[in-house]
Parts: C-alpha cells; sequence; structure tokens
C-alpha cells in the first residue's frame, strides 16, 4: 500500500521538510508523480527524477513537459551521482520499495566523493 496516493497532503509534508541547505534534489523511483509534483513546484531546488521504469519516464515527461530535461531514465545502483547532481550538496528523496532501500542507503553513504560530508552529517544530525 502506498499511503502517498491516497493523502497528498503527506507528500507535500515531506517536500516541505527538505532543509534549504542543499540546491539539488535527486528524486529515486519517481513513479506517477507523486512526491514530484511538488519538488518541481519548489523554486527552493533543482529536482532529477531518476527512474527505472520507462513507463513512468514516458508518463513524467508527458504530465511534467516543462522539465522533462530533468526527468532521467537510468538505475540508481549504477548510475554515477557526480554525473547526475554534479559535486557539492543535494538531498536524496524517494518512496523506496522495502527491498532494494538498503542498496540505496549504501549507494549513497560510501560513494567515495561524499563519504566524509555524509559522516560529518550522521555525526552532526
Amino acid at each position: 500500500m502506498n499511503v502517498l496516493i491516497t493523502d497528498l497532503n503527506i507528500a507535500r509534508k515531506i517536500v516541505g521538510s527538505l532543509t534549504a541547505g542543499s540546491t539539488k534534489v535527486l528524486e529515486i523511483g519517481p513513479g506517477m508523480g507523486v512526491l514530484t509534483q511538488y519538488l518541481f513546484q519548489s523554486e527552493s531546488f533543482e529536482t532529477i527524477a531518476l527512474d527505472i521504469d520507462r513507463e513512468s519516464i514516458d508518463f513524467l515527461k508527458n504530465k511534467f513537459p516543462q522539465f522533462a530535461n530533468q526527468i532521467v531514465y537510468g538505475d540508481f545502483l549504477k548510475s554515477d551521482l557526480a554525473q547526475l547532481v554534479g559535486l557539492g550538496s543535494y538531498s536524496i528523496i524517494g518512496n523506496f520499495p522495502y527491498n532494494i532501500s538498503s542498496q540505496i542507503f549504501f549507494k549513497v553513504f560510501f560513494t567515495p566523493i561524499i563519504v566524509l560530508d555524509n559522516s560529518r552529517r550522521l555525526l552532526i544530525g
């Protein structure tokens, strides 16, 4: 069950909870765009939506044609994070499936470019 689909207020609050510390957001697995619609509405940051499902990508590009260049087909686990979001600070958001969430966590925290920064955040936050 996906709670976000039935209560858009939750999706709005999740996006609203993103800190202003980063100017970029990588959404993993946007699906039908429940979070994406609020991410694209925000002027606080630039969003890249990455999905492995071509049907979702096509749907999102049709729904948000003005953001078509920010909707990317690809497998997060095989993607180069620096190429997707560049260097510097960024946030990651998504409604992750249970069976892949630990793999996402390890990729994010053990990508060489961001290990130091993420370690510091874990200790501070």
